[in-house]
C-alpha cells in the first residue's frame, strides 16, 4: 500500500435502465469475467420478479433492502501483546454498501433455485422480510462485536 498518495477512487457510471449509481455497482459486483450483459439481464430479472411480487418501485425496494443488509459494526483482528483480540470497530459507509452487497450476492448464489435471477430476486424478498441468509450476516457480526466489546479500548 502506496503512503504517498491515498488511492483515487474511479466513478462509476449509472445503469442505463434506472441510471442508478448504486445498482451500477451492484451489477459490477455480480459481474464475473467481464460478462456485464449477463450480469444486467439477472439483476434487472431478479428486480422485475420482485416488482411483479410486491407491486414496488424496483429502486426503492432495492435501496430498503441494502439499508437492511448494511452493518454497523464488525470486528477486526488486533495483536496486542503476543495475543490477538476481535475489536469492535464502525464500519465507513462505503465499505458497509460495499459489504451489503457482497453478502447479498454470496446468500443468493448459494440458495436452491434454477436460476440466478430467481435466487436474487427471492434473497432480495427474504432480506425486505428480515430474513435470509444476508440479514443474519449482519445479525452475526453485530453480535460478535457485541460480545468483543470489551476490547473496544484497543481500537486506533
Amino acid at each position: 500500500m502506496s503512503r504517498r498518495h491515498a488511492a483515487k477512487k474511479r466513478e462509476v457510471l449509472p445503469d442505463p435502465k434506472f441510471n442508478n449509481i448504486v445498482l451500477a455497482k451492484f451489477m459490477n459486483c455480480i459481474m464475473e469475467s467481464g460478462k456485464k450483459s449477463v450480469a444486467e439481464k439477472i439483476v434487472y430479472g431478479a428486480l422485475e420478479i420482485v416488482a411483479e411480487k410486491t407491486k414496488a418501485d424496483p429502486i426503492t425496494f432495492f435501496m430498503e433492502v441494502l439499508d437492511k443488509v448494511k452493518p454497523a459494526v464488525e470486528v477486526k483482528s488486533r495483536r496486542v501483546g503476543g495475543a490477538t483480540y476481535q475489536v469492535p470497530i464502525e464500519v465507513r459507509p462505503v465499505r458497509a454498501q460495499a459489504v451489503a452487497m457482497r453478502w447479498l450476492k454470496e446468500a443468493a448464489s448459494n440458495r436452491n433455485d434454477k436460476t440466478m435471477e430467481a435466487k436474487l430476486a427471492s434473497e432480495l424478498l427474504d432480506a425486505h422480510n428480515d430474513r435470509g441468509a444476508a440479514v443474519k450476516k449482519r445479525e452475526d457480526t453485530h453480535k460478535m462485536a457485541e460480545a468483543n466489546k470489551a476490547f473496544s479500548h484497543f481500537r486506533w
